[in-house]
């Protein structure tokens, strides 16, 4: 295939006779790269990429006026305009269908073939078991096939005991040109390299440049950060043996700064890896001659118009309209989305609706039963199973390019066996306070680990390869994180993962503070639970074929959850430090202490230096927020770890439970400006209700502490030179931990005092008012500034001036 050539800027300039645009969504499109944490992108921004797009300028002015769906012919796409032009104006005002409805398109044909199975084993055994499945030659399936009849020969060298669309076996790339596009290097049933790199235009040059210097920084943070604790443990030895004591309190205030600092080291240690390069190209899928999908969307309890928006989108998706079909999960059962889901199978004739029977008292397995269970039903649908899986979390609204970026993938490396997008948001609150977006998982901790093989699947706009999933016996039960679970056993079995890096799907945040903490003390459960399960990927037949990097990933994120119980013990031993009135550092003369500031000084300015270009894809303040979020957020997760795998149930112990978050209604509607309650209810649920009490209590014992003990220091110390060195060694020591600490402890009670205001989810959103298909706004998907983001940033600047001004004071005195 020849190089594909730049297009220019103007999106309009690339038409009249583009195949495929026209709702009012995809007119305000520009042709460059958009992303939540691009600062530079705007309205006025456009980059110059490298793109496919297939023209046709044989097309008449009367076929362009629609979008004729895939599997549609030009005449038949004519006929639709002609039919609508007849229409009255009241008719033109109603949703419009994307393709004809035509009762033939489910016309009696026989059943896919069902795979043999050994007598004893459910459809639920595992697959490898089973005898090869018997492919279809047929290059269309009977969805949407227009009453071709299924054609099959005998069984196929294949792992997979479900039915496989002949696409499978055909070339990936036909020596033959397409006859519909007039480009030379643009050929029907190609994979397009769009670009070398996937990311493309979501950093400017500059920056991209500067954040490669990140690891250099990294390892030179590292290094200073080990000198430092490496001198404060010779120096309290030193001090112990001059002074034939011991300095119980410096070894502890020692334990508390390292545990502040280990999540610095993994940060800075997967930092270093970024050394190895990413090689991960922007792919597209071109033509019809693409692989069948099984599209699922998983439901439980939801808002119907949440639920629709992403079924919409879903079905309205840039992939040929007998090659997907989207399959509604509903673990609620709901009678009111059953009714409209069958009033939108009208208009999109691939869509369907499945609930599963939950016996009370049988275990159900959550969303990974539910999975199962579509899994299951495509199986006896016309067409069978199709060869590749994908699915969407409820409140997850696809981009038109989902399926044709991701599924690339797939096909150009037949050992990827999952390849998974970012999750992004667009009902993001300004400042984002209780940081509740993804943007430094994605933009910075997911690229390394692609980079290192260890791509994880998020848990929603990912796609799979359904032979993959059944040899590890497809979504694994009875855990709480089951996406990770998924590609982690893949990752045991010799599969690869692939993490996408585009911006091609978004969702929403959980609106409340309950909400929220459920979810994320959710996610930890299901973390840890996984990490026992694997034997935190060190060894096992589960985890057997993982590379050294890949076991390495999965242990430090599973002990990273783990560590939340030590860090938050280590937190609340501060104020018990400060409170004695003791020394927390401990040294034998003043060159040692000289020392000891200087080498602090050094580590302090070189992560804060650090930090800035770290977070250069995710955005500074995003990067700052999570380091904050992890110190408040540490006590929920540890005492859900604690209640879950420590302690009995006559203890407190309680059995994991799960509830999605987008059912997680909000008892505070605190987002809501007109409905939120008032300040006196908000305070005492989310103190009381949801145990923000303790970090009050925290934030009062360390100001006490602080204040007792500089009182001492001012009272008892006869000269200005010793009470200074007294409130350096005992309560303001650089960087003057307890200050960011209590910082970070006081977001739950401004939180409560001071909610962030949203409007309504459908001001985020750009609606076609024919079709009701609606996406984000350009402006929904950035997260707005809010000046309590500065004010965080004066108290770091505050004590970085501080930290600056001992190491200065070190020469003089």
């Amino acid at each position: 295939m020849s190089t594909i050539r730049p297009i220019v800027d103007d999106y309009e300039a690339l038409h009249p006779t583009l195949t495929r645009p026209p709702s009012a969504y995809q007119r305000s499109l520009t042709p460059s790269l958009h992303t939540a944490n691009d600062d530079n992108s705007s309205h006025e921004t456009k980059e110059k990429y490298e793109q496919l797009v297939p023209i046709s300028p044989m097309r008449t002015e009367a076929e362009r006026e629609v979008w004729p769906l895939n599997g549609h012919s030009s005449m038949e796409s004519a006929r639709l305009v002609e039919d609508r032009k007849n229409k009255s104006d009241e008719q033109v005002d109603e949703i419009q269908p994307f393709a004809r409805r035509r009762s033939s398109f489910y016309t009696a044909e026989p059943v896919a073939t069902r795979p043999v199975f050994r007598p004893g084993h459910s459809s639920l055994d595992l697959y490898a078991e089973s005898p090869p499945g018997t492919p279809f030659t047929s290059p269309h399936p009977s969805w949407l096939s227009h009453g071709q009849p299924y054609q099959h020969l005998s069984y196929a060298s294949s792992n997979t005991p479900t039915p496989l669309s002949s696409e499978i076996n055909k070339p990936l790339f036909p020596a033959s040109p397409s006859q519909i596009f007039d480009k030379d290097w643009v050929k029907e049933g190609l994979i397009a390299k769009v670009h070398s790199r996937d990311d493309v235009g979501q950093l400017s040059n500059w920056k991209r440049y500067l954040y490669f210097s990140a690891p250099i920084l990294a390892i030179l943070t590292l290094g200073l950060y080990w000198l430092y604790f490496t001198l404060r443990i010779l120096f309290v030895l030193s001090a112990q043996r001059q002074q034939h004591r011991w300095f119980p309190l410096a070894w502890v205030f020692i334990v508390v700064e390292i545990s502040v600092a280990i999540p610095i080291f993994l940060q800075s240690f997967f930092t270093i890896f970024s050394l190895k390069k990413r090689k991960r190209p922007k792919l597209r899928l071109v033509g019809k001659d693409v692989p069948t999908v099984d599209v699922f969307i998983t439901c439980c309890g939801e808002e119907v118009d949440l639920i629709l928006d992403t079924v919409r989108a879903s079905c309205d998706v840039d992939y040929p309209l007998n090659k997907f079909r989207v399959v509604v999960l509903d673990d609620a059962k709901s009678a009111e989305l059953q009714r409209s889901v069958q009033g939108l199978t009208e208009i999109y004739p691939n869509l369907h609706y499945r609930a599963r029977t939950k016996i009370p008292g049988v275990p159900h397995h959550f969303k990974a039963g539910n999975l199962n269970y579509g899994l299951e039903e495509v199986i006896d649908m016309p067409g069978g199973a199709s060869q590749y899986v994908a699915a969407l979390d409820a409140d997850m609204i696809p981009e038109q390019s989902w399926l044709r970026a991701i599924v690339p993938h797939l096909l150009a490396d037949p050992k990827v066996a999952l390849a998974c997008p970012p999750q992004l948001f667009y009902n993001v609150p300004p400042g984002d306070p209780l940081c509740q977006s993804l943007d430094f998982f994605v933009h910075v901790s997911e690229p390394i680990k692609d980079a290192l093989g260890v791509a994880w699947c998020t848990g929603s706009g990912y796609v799979l390869r359904r032979d993959a999933l059944e040899e590890i016996g497809l979504f694994p039960k009875g855990s709480l994180a089951e996406d990770v679970a998924t590609s982690t056993l893949m990752l045991g079995k010799g599969w690869k993962t692939a993490y996408i890096h585009e911006p091609l799907q978004f969702g929403t945040v959980p609106d409340s503070y309950g909400s929220h903490l459920k979810q994320r003390t959710r996610w930890a459960i299901g973390t840890v639970d996984t990490s026992f399960k694997l034997k935190f990927c060190l060894y096992g037949d589960a985890v057997r074929q993982m590379t050294f990097y890949q076991r390495m990933s999965s242990f430090i994120y599973a002990v990273l959850s783990l560590f939340n119980v030590f860090l938050t013990l280590s937190l609340f031993a501060l104020p018990i430090v400060l409170i004695t009135g003791n020394a927390l550092v401990a040294y034998a003369n003043d060159e040692q202490l000289r020392w000891l500031i200087r080498s602090c000084f050094a580590a302090f300015i070189m992560n804060r230096i650090c930090e800035v270009v770290l977070f250069i894809p995710s955005g500074y303040a995003t990067g700052q927020r999570g380091s904050r979020a992890q110190l408040w957020m540490s006590p929920y997760i540890a005492l859900t770890i604690v209640r879950s795998f420590v302690l009995p149930r006559w203890l407190g112990g309680q059995t994991q439970a799960f509830k999605p978050s987008g059912s997680l209604k909000s008892e505070l509607n605190e987002r809501d400006p007109a409905a939120r309650a008032p300040l006196f209810r908000r305070l005492r649920i989310i103190v009381l209700n949801y145990l923000a009490g303790y970090h009050v209590l925290y934030v009062y014992f360390c100001l006490t502490a602080v204040t007792l003990t500089s009182l001492h220091c001012l009272l008892d110390k006869p000269t200005t030179r010793d009470q200074l060195e007294c409130l350096l060694t005992h309560a303001f020591w650089p960087p003057v931990a307890w200050v960011m600490t209590c910082s970070a402890f006081w977001i739950p009670v401004t939180y409560a005092i001071d909610p962030p205001s949203m409007p309504d989810r459908e001001a985020l959103l750009d609606r076609d008012s024919k079709t009701g298909i609606a996406h984000p706004t350009r402006h929904a998907k950035k997260t707005a500034f809010k000046p309590q983001t500065a004010l965080f940033e004066v108290e770091y600047c505050i004590t970085t001036a501080f930290t600056a001004l001992v190491f200065a004071a070190a020469f003089f005195f």
